[in-house]
């Protein structure tokens, strides 16, 4: 597979595939709705997105991709996906035959982000892929390549930027509701089980911090509304434990932002969290959970009085609302709002993040 991977990743000389005007166009048809094809056909992707697809107002399943037969047959026969529009890794690339896919979203062990991203590109389809991004910032930054020489969008599933209590809280943080923002903490970890491929550093690139830690990184940006310039951090893995046998169990992280907010993040394979929290002169806003599937909940402390903020329920969850945004930013000719930068930003602060506990100094972030 690593060898593979290089493979492709070196070949990023391909030209422009012809399908990808026509995909593009197909896309634009009044009435038709966007296709995707689902590469991955893991507990995520058959529990969380392919069932939302139903309800998107823009985007259905038209094709699947695994390396399981059986699960090509039991998925493509619930789902009604006809035989011709499901594949296997040894024939992915022969979606560029097939006029109903406009789009791939990767939903594989990290550490085959980049590849099956690419060749999609490759391929003339755009992409949406999961989070992290890749397993390193140079493989995040040849997925991006790849994308704009093909002239397809590509896009990451940071779901929680569509999600409306995030989206309150972002604009709260950023409106100056709470005054000027002066501390965040944010703290994503649950008990991992042992024997899967997350535990598997081949596979997942590293450990809690490229799983569940990535949510507390993503929402310290996300909430602080710019870029941080300095990180530090402080791992501790208890190594007789097998789980932790290649990747890494407890990071803590702290940022500081150019705007005077400092963010202290906790990542954690043994301990549980779903959390965070913004500190201002004028108040507070606490969310927990804050990134889960469901059941957000939303606290503002102002005036001397906390109280807890009730949203009525949106036309799309955040799923079907990632989901549909895609076509929907094709359609405009607008860059999608978690785009392939959004993510090589969070895999260059994770590799600062790492370095830091690694030599165990602060790292100095560049743009």
């Amino acid at each position: 597979m690593a060898a593979n991977r290089r493979h492709v990743l070196a070949g990023m000389g391909a030209t422009l595939a012809a399908g990808a005007l026509i995909g593009r166009a197909r896309a634009a048809e009044p009435g038709r709705k966007f296709g995707y094809a689902i590469v991955g056909l893991g507990s995520y992707a058959t529990n969380q997105i392919m069932p939302r697809l139903k309800d998107c107002e823009h985007a259905r399943l038209v094709a699947l991709v695994s390396g399981t037969p059986e699960k090509l047959q039991r998925y493509g026969e619930e789902y009604d996906i006809p035989a011709t529009h499901r594949y296997s890794y040894a024939d992915y690339d022969r979606i560029r035959d097939n006029p109903d896919i406009d789009a791939v979203y990767v939903v594989l062990p990290n550490s085959m982000h980049a590849e099956y991203s690419i060749r999609a590109a490759q391929a003339g389809k755009h992409v949406m892929c999961e989070k992290p991004m890749a397993i390193s910032a140079a493989e995040a930054e040849a997925m991006i390549a790849a994308c704009r020489q093909a002239g397809t969008k590509l896009m990451i599933g940071y779901r929680s930027q569509f999600e409306v209590h995030n989206l309150h809280a972002m604009e709260l943080a950023r409106s100056d509701a709470l005054g000027q923002v002066r501390i965040i903490t944010s703290e994503h970890g649950f008990d991992a089980q042992p024997n899967q491929w997350r535990l598997d550093k081949p596979l997942s690139g590293g450990g809690s911090l490229m799983d569940i830690g990535i949510y507390s990184l993503n929402a310290a940006r996300y909430l602080a509304g710019e870029e941080p310039v300095e990180v530090t951090a402080m791992e501790l893995t208890d190594r007789s434990d097998p789980r932790f046998a290649t990747v890494e169990d407890r990071i803590n992280f702290q940022l500081r932002f150019p705007g005077g907010a400092l963010a202290s993040c906790v990542s954690s394979y043994t301990s549980n969290h779903n959390t965070y929290r913004v500190h201002g002169p004028e108040g507070w806003l606490r969310a927990e959970p804050a990134t889960s599937y469901t059941d957000h909940q939303l606290w503002v402390h102002r005036e001397g009085r906390t109280e807890q903020v009730r949203l009525p329920t949106p036309a799309k969850n955040q799923f079907v609302a990632q989901l549909d945004h895609l076509p929907e930013s094709i359609m405009a000719g607008t860059e999608p709002r978690s785009n392939g930068m959004e993510g090589l930003r969070d895999m260059r602060i994770i590799e600062a993040i790492y370095q830091s506990a690694r030599e165990g100094r602060a790292i100095r972030l560049t743009a």
